[in-house]
């Protein structure tokens, strides 16, 4: 028979084995990043979904699985409000936004004044640059969000049923669809428009009945939609940039190894390049073609009516905006993108 001091000791021998066992289960666990957005599952229609799927496998492979990211696209956990809440509270770990984060960081809708950025090229330049890094810095002091890389919703262009829109004065009385937002509706009565916002899932009817005579999307939107059946004009004047921020939590982000840290920071990196370049793809090759092929009548500002636009919409946006974040943030903006523009001619000479 087994005296009690060796089935104690056989015991706590167990225990310690039984625990190792666990903890070697637990460490070969992968850490789970939950990347939500709200867009289309097609990587080859939906820039949003191209970028995850993009970062997923990079970070998965490159983790030696470690880290499992899963990808949850079409609002699989909420409308873009919800799920930046959700990467704030920690329950999701990271999600991609744009329009809604204004009502997180005031300071994000000074990339939306219109007309700022004159090309793509120049709005990365200011972006991925010190300027995009302040902003950056801003969304994680305010919010504990940390953006890992910038990406693009890509520019706006108008569309109307009444005539070709060559300058402001084109503009005027024409009824526009626009976001229930201060900066679109002061943007679209600068030009001489009125604005009407409308739900973005009524604006097809809204358009194909006469309700408004036209709405603004980048062409990505308007193919997207089919808002091009019920629209016979089609200006590229890209009155304002859409900003796609790529946002983690930080506190998630912090309790990670560093060189986990840094094989989600570059891979994050990467694919905001995926989802650039498949924005203007489906805009600026796919898009055009498409809208042209159905019959629309595209029009290209030339650089006299696109200074027209610029001082017609840029001063009501600034001087609403200025109630909202300091003027000194605007003007910084404003100096940047010029500077910008200054080195990237000099180049060319």
């Amino acid at each position: 028979m087994f005296s009690k001091k060796l089935i104690l000791s056989m015991m706590t021998i167990l225990i310690v084995l039984t625990c190792f066992v666990f903890s070697v289960q637990a460490a070969d666990e992968p850490i789970i990043l939950k990347l939500a957005h709200a867009d289309a599952t097609n990587v080859l229609t939906s820039r949003k979904h191209a970028q995850c799927v993009m970062f997923a496998n990079m970070v998965n492979a490159k983790s030696g699985g470690r880290i499992e990211v899963q990808v949850y696209g079409a609002g699989a956990l909420g409308a873009e409000r919800e799920y930046v809440e959700a990467i704030m509270a920690g329950t999701v770990q990271a999600g991609i936004a744009s329009g809604v984060l204004g009502g997180f960081l005031p300071e994000a809708m000074v990339t939306d004044i219109p007309y700022l950025f004159p090309s793509e090229s120049i709005a990365w330049k200011v972006l991925d640059g010190p300027f995009g890094e302040k902003l950056s810095k801003m969304m994680l002091d305010k919010t504990g969000l940390r953006n890992l890389a910038f990406a693009e919703v890509g520019f706006r262009h108008f569309t109307n049923n009444v005539r070709p829109i060559k300058s402001p004065a084109d503009v005027k009385g024409l009824k526009l669809r626009v976001q229930e937002n201060p900066l679109y509706v002061n943007m679209v009565k600068g030009l001489g428009g009125n604005p009407t916002p409308i739900a973005w899932t009524e604006t097809y009817t809204a358009l194909q009945t006469g309700v408004v005579d036209g709405h603004e999307n980048p062409i990505s939107s308007t193919v997207f939609a089919k808002i091009y059946e019920v629209q016979k004009y089609i200006t590229l004047d890209g009155h304002v940039y859409g900003v796609d921020w790529f946002l983690i939590n930080n506190k998630f982000f912090e309790s990670l190894p560093e060189d986990l840290q840094y094989i989600i920071f570059d891979a994050a990196r990467i694919s905001a390049g995926v989802g650039r370049g498949l924005q203007l793809l489906n805009s600026n090759v796919i898009g055009l073609q498409t809208v042209l092929d159905y019959g629309c009548e595209v029009y290209a500002p030339n650089e006299e009516e696109m200074a027209q636009f610029k001082e017609a919409a840029q001063g009501p946006v600034i001087e609403w905006l200025k109630t909202e974040i300091d003027i000194s943030l605007i003007n910084e903006a404003l100096e940047v993108v010029e500077k910008a523009v200054e080195e990237q001619k000099a180049l060319i000479k």
